[in-house]
């Protein structure tokens, strides 16, 4: 079983080196195309004809499942976009179950479709199209050019559907205080808009200073920018999302990384693909820390730690 991870892993990471990402397509009851990074898969099954109903839950939420011994909540992503549930009671349809952030969740869908591999660059933000939703985060297309493939941001649907802790604790808070943490700066990139509401939420709990981008080009430039002479100031910590259209995080980390002005600076990977693998890969691009999604506390513990290494060892300036 080692042996079969260690393999997945030096799969994968090619394609981590090679700004690529391996996605799961699949319909759901608009007969439009989605897709998913593999990486957060644990595995696709048939719909159970057996469902535990959970009462007083979102609407979306069908119910729970038992997989691999653990009751798994399943959410109909075409009910949570608003769309016609899936009929799962009488057609047959099927459940991605995938790790977000350390928990698992399971996604009703009308049937899974292909695997693909794409480069980032072919992948755009959705603003930039007439097809943009509030629940789009990235688009890409089939090999014709034609036939769109919508990637949603599962972030902000199991934000709205599961919740999300937004508070960090009063006494990290309070050591923020301490440490006088407003004199320094921190820049945060991320394509999900729930994602960085988290961060920018949890930055200014600490009342630090921070500039947050959308992708991983405009971040870069601000980074370079802010290592010229004469500069204002100097970013004593980077948190950065993998998953972006254009250049994603393990890119974002390699070219920061290589570039003597910037490799000093902390670099945390900010990711929902919490499992051991990624942790792995973020290792080996050189990023100096990685930490699950949607738990800001663990946001601050960084924030607080490396500030204080900065402040010891004069490695930026307030």
């Amino acid at each position: 079983m080692h042996d079969n991870f260690m393999d997945e892993i030096d799969q994968r990471s090619k394609l981590a080196f090679s700004n690529q990402m391996e996605m799961l397509t699949f319909f759901l009851t608009d007969n439009q195309q989605y897709g998913i990074n593999v990486f957060k898969i644990i595995e696709v099954i048939e719909t159970p004809k057996h469902i535990t109903v959970m009462p007083q839950s979102h609407p979306a939420i069908i119910g729970a499942i038992n997989f691999r011994e653990n009751l798994v909540t399943v959410i109909d992503l075409a009910s949570a976009l608003g769309m016609m549930p899936v009929d799962w009671k009488n057609d047959i349809s099927y459940v991605i179950v995938c790790e977000y952030s350390g928990t698992t969740q399971g996604f009703l869908v009308s049937s899974p479709n292909k695997l693909l591999n794409r480069s980032w660059k072919n992948i755009q933000s959705p603003g930039n199209t007439s097809q943009g939703s509030g629940y789009l985060t990235a688009l890409t297309y089939e090999d014709d050019g034609k036939t769109s493939i919508q990637i949603l941001d599962i972030e902000k649907i199991l934000g709205e559907i599961v919740g999300i802790e937004e508070h960090i604790d009063q006494s990290l808070i309070e050591e923020g205080r301490r440490h006088q943490v407003d004199n320094y700066h921190v820049l945060a990139v991320d394509d999900s808009r729930a994602a960085r509401a988290l961060l920018e939420n949890a930055l200014d709990q600490l009342h630090v200073h921070h500039h947050i981008f959308d992708n991983a080009e405009k971040a870069l430039a601000a980074l370079k920018a802010s290592a010229q002479p004469g500069a204002k100031f100097r970013y004593c910590l980077i948190i950065s999302d993998i998953e972006m259209p254009g250049m994603d995080g393990f890119t974002f980390t390699r070219m920061v990384k290589e570039d003597p002005q910037l490799a000093s600076i902390h670099l945390v990977l900010h990711s929902s693909m919490s499992n051991q693998a990624n942790r792995v890969k973020a290792e080996s691009v050189g990023a100096n820390d990685f930490i699950p999604k949607f738990q800001p506390d663990q946001i601050a513990r960084v924030v607080l730690d490396q500030i204080a290494k900065a402040k010891a060892d004069g490695s930026c300036r307030d």
